[in-house]
Order: C-alpha cells, then structure tokens, then sequence
C-alpha cells in the first residue's frame, strides 16, 4: 500500500475493524518513512458469471432496478427494495465464492422477494424459473397458497 502523503511503497497496519456487515474492513496505517497515519477500506470482490460467460462485478443497482421492475404498480416502498437489495448480497456473500453465476443470483432474489410482495414475486419468477405456460403459473399460485394456509395454521 503507497502512503498517499510520500508515495512510499510500504505501510504498517495500526488497527483493523470490520464493518457492522461484516463486508468491509478498515485499517488505520501509518507509513515508516513520513510517519503520517491514513485508513484504508477494504472489501472483497464478488463477480457475477453472466449466461454469455462474461464477467462483471456484483452491483446491487443491478438487482433492485430487476426488483423495481417486478414491484411496479406494487405497494412497495424504495427502503423495502433497498432492504432485499441488502439481504440479496448479504446472502449471496455468505456462500463465499468470489464468483456467482447470474442465474444464483435470480433465485436469491425470489425468497425475500416472495416475503416482501407475492405479485411481484410471482413476476419475477416467471422469468428466473422460465415460466412457459399458465400451468407454470397455476402451480406458482397453488405452492404461494398452500405455504400461506400451513403457515396461518397454529
């Protein structure tokens, strides 16, 4: 790591904490050779491996304009998209790959998606579980209905 301050090629680290999200980590450095401190801030790359196999890095614009796309016309606040946006990479992180395929990426939208609006779910999945028929449909609604109906049970 070059300090900022004297372009000299070397740091020590003072202090490291990760952040509340566990995404991110902070070090505080001082540099050898001028003495001055500055803190640097660390995160892990995520790649998403497209169909096409391309490349490009994880972007959560990328997943809540997908979601805002589904919720349109929904009962859907921004702060509830930008909350599954959160859980979204949080979950795709916890797997700890450096790269995800496109498509794991899709089908870990639909669970909080499911939670947060069943329309929009059901928009959503039918183009991640490539839904061709209205049978596809009738099956989506018949699994959302039986899950809700076991879950009001006591």
């Amino acid at each position: 790591m070059h300090c900022p301050f004297c372009r000299h090629t070397d740091s020590r680290v003072m202090d490291s904490r990760t952040s509340d999200d566990g995404a991110h980590i902070r070090r505080r450095r001082q540099c050898p050779d001028c003495g001055r401190r500055f803190t640097t801030v660390e995160t892990a790359g995520l790649t998403v491996i497209k169909r096409s196999g391309a490349s490009e890095p994880f972007s959560r614009a990328k997943v809540l304009a997908g979601v805002r796309k589904a919720c349109q016309g929904r009962p859907v606040s921004e702060d509830d998209l930008a909350l599954l946006a959160q859980r979204v990479e949080e979950g795709v992180r916890v797997a700890g790959n450096a790269e995800v395929d496109a498509h794991d990426v899709g089908m870990a939208i639909l669970g909080p998606l499911r939670e947060l609006d069943e329309v929009a779910y059901l928009r959503f999945a039918s183009v991640y579980q490539a839904f061709e028929s209205l049978e596809d449909f009738e099956a989506a609604i018949t699994l959302l209905r039986a899950e809700r109906s076991a879950a009001a049970r006591p």
